[in-house]
């Protein structure tokens, strides 16, 4: 009963802490699932611990998190805090080996991260960037995807938009670019729970 109990428990809480804690973590996240895995644990498990004593701790531990997530949307300092922020580990085509090394990578793991985003020549990137979440982020060299900035202006220019409007941009295989801005118009945008 008590196992049944804590796993209904821990399920009630990731609905509560919100869909991010299910996708790649961050150190606060990843923090809060170790505990709140940990209290689960004991309480599934040790019976000489009450229930009650553990069933306060999920909430504080809960609540704590709860509004430390609400805080990260309101404030950058306390999210550069909690979470901490991305490293940039090429930049302008450059690697940049402190970096890598403050983050305790290698060349070998970097050229690997790059390789699963379908990067196989370090030629082609401009920027890259190790998100909080230990997944990098590229940028890849618009020269060498045959792209010119006259004609990522020239795009923009026709739909009236700016570069600061741009939320998402993407070469497709069909060599157009495809961009995504940050006002889409959707007045009643879609939500599945």
């Amino acid at each position: 009963m008590r196992s049944i109990f804590a796993f209904m428990l821990l399920l009630g809480i990731a609905r509560i802490l919100g869909k991010q804690t299910l996708s790649d973590m961050n150190f606060h996240e990843f923090v809060t699932a170790v505990i709140m895995g940990a209290i689960a644990a004991n309480l599934a498990f040790n019976e000489k611990i009450e229930v009650t004593h553990l069933i306060i701790s999920l909430i504080v531990f809960t609540g704590t998190s709860y509004l430390l997530s609400k805080l990260n949307l309101k404030s950058r300092k306390i999210r550069l805090l909690a979470e901490g922020s991305p490293t940039v580990l090429i930049e302008g085509g450059k690697i940049l080996e402190n970096n890598l090394a403050k983050n305790k990578l290698t060349l070998d793991s970097l050229n690997q991260m790059l390789r699963q985003k379908d990067i196989f020549n370090m030629e082609e990137v401009e920027y890259a960037l190790l998100e909080v979440n230990g997944q990098v982020s590229v940028s890849k060299n618009l020269e060498l995807n045959g792209i010119s900035d006259k004609e990522l202006v020239q795009q923009l220019e026709s739909q009236s938009k700016n570069i600061s409007d741009v939320f998402y941009a993407v070469k497709g295989s069909d060599g157009r670019i495809y961009m995504d801005y940050y006002e889409d118009q959707i007045k009643h945008p879609i939500d599945v729970e």
